[in-house]
């Protein structure tokens, strides 16, 4: 009634509502009640967190988000605010790499993850994969490197090009900030950058030791797919990029800036692979 008031004579509002004129003002100048209160409270905190997630998070992540600062709530009533605040997590799609070139002659490594034990700390177990990003002029080719332990994406290196210089980036940049101790187990699929002497020397020369996925089987490497999967819906399928360099600097302030230091992950009790990591060292 309040939102008609400006449309319709109050005397024929009051009479199709069964309500006095008084009645209606003793209403609309009531104070509001302590959960209308707490609830716009709520809402504000709502708000921010969900602009905070890049509008990526859902009512599991808002409700962790939410009790991380404090606010005592539940993930009913934060679904109703959503609802009335027009709020909406993104929602993957189906989506399968299909850069692995396994059709070459270099040698392939063991498949060594599928009996490791699950890693207890940092640097036990990493993995790497390449995908690929679609520009307006063209592709952008991503490889990364991953803590299976945190899920801290270690080495990230990007070019227009699918060469074995791309990976061994992406591991270079990873053994510098990292400095594993030897026997770190390194998983991959079985493509030939991977299997390349170049970067065989170097998971040599880093004290790695080398595993690689079975044949055609992108569940090998579950942790690095989940990876791809979370950037392409957080950040890829929701914008076009006019270049590669335009979704290189992109990418690199996603992961940096929010994904390591920012994203919660439940996998890690709804914290950012860089807190787990300081909290659990």
């Amino acid at each position: 009634m309040k939102s008609l008031e400006g449309q319709h004579p109050l005397a024929d509002l009051c009479a199709a509502f069964g309500v006095s004129r008084s009645g209606y003002h003793a209403w609309k100048n009531r104070p509001p009640s302590a959960r209308a209160a707490t609830d716009a409270e709520l809402g504000r905190h709502l708000c921010l967190a969900h602009l905070d997630s890049r509008q990526t998070y859902g009512s599991p992540r808002l409700l962790q988000a939410l009790q991380k600062k404090g606010l005592r709530t539940s993930r009913r009533r934060v679904c109703r605010l959503m609802r009335q605040h027009e709020l909406h997590g993104v929602k993957p799609r189906a989506f399968r790499p299909q850069t692995t070139d396994s059709r070459h002659d270099q040698p392939i490594a063991p498949n060594l993850m599928a009996a490791a034990p699950a890693p207890t700390g940092p640097n036990q177990i990493w993995v790497s994969d390449i995908t690929y990003v679609r520009t307006a002029t063209g592709w952008l080719y991503v490889a990364a490197v991953l803590d299976r332990w945190s899920r801290r994406l270690l080495g990230l290196a990007m070019a227009e090009h699918m060469e074995s210089s791309l990976v061994e980036a992406a591991l270079a940049q990873a053994v510098r900030g990292r400095r594993p101790s030897a026997g770190c187990l390194l998983h991959s699929d079985r493509g030939s950058q991977y299997a390349s002497a170049a970067y065989r020397a170097g998971v040599a020369q880093a004290g790695l030791v080398a595993s690689m996925s079975r044949a055609g089987n992108c569940y090998d490497n579950a942790a690095m797919e989940s990876f791809w999967g979370k950037l392409k819906t957080e950040l890829i399928h929701r914008r076009k990029f006019a270049h590669p360099a335009e979704a290189r600097t992109a990418i690199f302030e996603h992961v940096e800036v929010f994904y390591n230091r920012r994203r919660l992950h439940s996998a890690l009790g709804f914290m950012s692979p860089v807190d787990f990591e300081n909290q659990t060292n």
